[in-house]
């Protein structure tokens, strides 16, 4: 009886733990612009109407399929600005902003099952019932790509599996490095995963998904997000922030009129991302999308970080 057709013996793996990933009954890809592409090769929408504040990585998918798409405005509420009409074989694809819209995102689900859920700033949110729903596992956690997809139709088609060899070097160069050095190849890691086809999530990816403690990560941002709120939530134009639903959010959403706090911030070795330079191209300076890309602050609350470092921005941003 053959065991199986790996070797026995000789140099070690890297050693990993192999629990359980947070989605093993999902379906794994590589990135989650594929997982939206899966999506709309398997639905054949016409048209899509997506939000202006979005990534333009999603436009990937909708050349890819030759889909059509339309924007959407949203409010301060990062809501649509406007109730949109879908017509058959349309639908309207929703981002779970920051990991703070679960509750708008269940009230969306009840309009029609149309609707098609962008969970990669939301990966702690369960998705709904009959409502497509896909999740990036690099915004969240330190792997060099990953998608799930929570979809009821699923393709007649074998996908290849991924390989992550070549976008590893930021993760190393993170530990044994620093941010700022490793920041060159965490950019090419990205530019790698552009334009690429679907595939399977990598056997790495896999093993790394397996060796997370999600329920310390889970109330560690949420831990994170609190301290923030409660210091913060008196200059946040984000008024409406606790009335949101949340499991573990993707950063603290600060916005203020300050155009200079998130230059100030990053010289203090802070580091916000900007979300997303391309809505300048999109939008004129009156709307909110281009408000929202100027000044809004998206504050780190991720696992690596304590009180301390929370409290630290704190006195950053009220100094």
């Amino acid at each position: 009886m053959i065991y199986s057709d790996k070797a026995i013996g000789g140099y070690f793996e890297l050693e990993l733990n192999s629990s359980e990933e947070y989605y093993s009954n999902l379906l794994a890809l590589n990135t989650g612009r594929n997982a939206l592409e899966y999506i709309l090769k398997v639905r054949e929408y016409i048209k899509v109407y997506i939000p202006y504040y979005i990534c333009e990585v999603v436009l990937e998918a909708f050349i890819k399929t030759n889909t059509k798409y339309e924007f959407y405005s949203i409010n301060i509420l990062l809501e649509p600005t406007q109730i949109i009409d879908l017509k058959s074989r349309e639908a309207i694809l929703y981002v779970n902003y920051f990991g703070i819209k679960n509750k708008f995102v269940k009230q969306l689900a009840n309009t029609s099952k149309d609707i098609i859920i962008d969970n990669t700033q939301a990966f702690f949110d369960a998705p709904i019932p009959e409502i497509d729903t896909f999740y990036s596992c690099r915004k969240f956690f330190g792997v060099p790509d990953g998608a799930y997809l929570s979809i009821n139709k699923i393709m007649d088609q074998e996908f290849q599996v991924d390989n992550s060899l070549n976008r590893l070097d930021h993760l190393f160069q993170r530990i044994e490095l620093n941010a700022e050095e490793g920041y060159a190849s965490f950019k090419e890691a990205d530019r790698l995963l552009m334009n690429q086809p679907i595939k399977q999530m990598s056997k790495l990816t896999h093993k790394l998904m397996k060796n997370i403690n999600y329920e310390y990560i889970k109330k560690r941002r949420l831990t994170n997000y609190n301290h923030l709120h409660e210091k913060l939530n008196k200059t946040n134009k984000f008024t409406w922030l606790g009335d949101s639903e949340l499991n573990a959010p993707l950063i603290y959403p600060y916005l203020s009129d300050r155009e200079d706090l998130k230059h100030l911030l990053i010289k203090d070795k802070v580091f916000v991302a900007t979300y997303w330079p391309n809505i300048y191209n999109w939008v004129g300076a009156e709307s909110m999308e281009y408000e929202l890309t100027s000044n809004l602050v998206c504050i780190p609350i991720d696992q690596r970080y304590t009180e301390l470092e929370m409290e630290y921005i704190v006195n950053l941003i009220l100094s």
